[in-house]
C-alpha cells in the first residue's frame, strides 16, 4: 500500500498533523549510523576471526573444521551478553552492525525467551521463540532450494 493510499483513508486533521510531524522530525545521522554498524559489525567479524585462530592454532582443528565451534561460541557469548542486557545497549548504538551476523539472531531468539519466560517454558519460552525462527529457517531453506535450483539450471555445479 503506497503513502498516499494510506493519507486518503485519513481525516483531514491527521493529514495536517502527518505534514506537520514530518517537517519537524529530525533527520537520521545517515553517515554516522553506517560507520558504527562497520565499527561494531567489524568488531564482532575480529572477534570471530580470533576465534577460530585459536581453535585452529591451540586446538588443533583444521581450516573447516573451526568455523562450526567459532560460530557456537559467537552464540554463546552473545546470549549470555543479552542475559545481562549487554548486547541490547551495543544494537542500540551500533543498529545493523550488530543485528545482521549471527550474534544478532541469537540475541532475537535469547531476548524472544526472556520476554515470554513468565507464560511458561513450553508455551511462552518454546512457542514464542519458534515464531521467530520459524520464519528465519523458511526463508533460508526456500532461498536455498531456490539457489539450488538455479545452479542446476546454469550447469556451474564442480563436475
Amino acid at each position: 500500500m503506497s503513502t498516499k493510499s494510506k493519507m486518503k483513508n485519513l481525516t483531514w486533521t491527521q493529514q495536517e498533523y502527518q505534514e506537520f510531524a514530518k517537517q519537524r522530525e529530525p533527520a537520521r545521522p545517515l553517515f554516522k549510523n553506517c560507520i558504527r554498524a562497520f565499527l561494531v559489525g567489524g568488531f564482532i567479524c575480529l572477534i570471530g576471526q580470533g576465534l577460530m585462530e585459536l581453535f585452529i592454532h591451540v586446538f588443533g582443528f583444521t581450516q573447516k573444521t573451526a568455523g562450526n565451534p567459532t560460530v557456537a561460541v559467537l552464540i554463546l557469548l552473545s546470549v549470555v551478553l543479552t542475559c545481562f542486557g549487554v548486547y541490547d545497549k551495543i544494537a542500540q548504538w551500533a543498529g545493523a552492525g550488530s543485528a545482521v551476523p549471527v550474534t544478532g539472531f541469537a540475541n532475537s531468539m535469547c531476548s524472544t525467551a526472556l520476554e515470554h519466560k513468565s507464560e511458561g517454558y513450553v508455551l511462552g519460552v518454546g512457542g514464542n521463540m519458534f515464531k521467530l525462527a520459524g520464519s528465519v529457517i523458511v526463508f533460508g531453506t526456500v532461498a536455498a532450494f531456490i539457489i539450488g535450483i538455479i545452479h542446476l539450471l546454469l550447469g556451474t555445479g564442480a563436475k
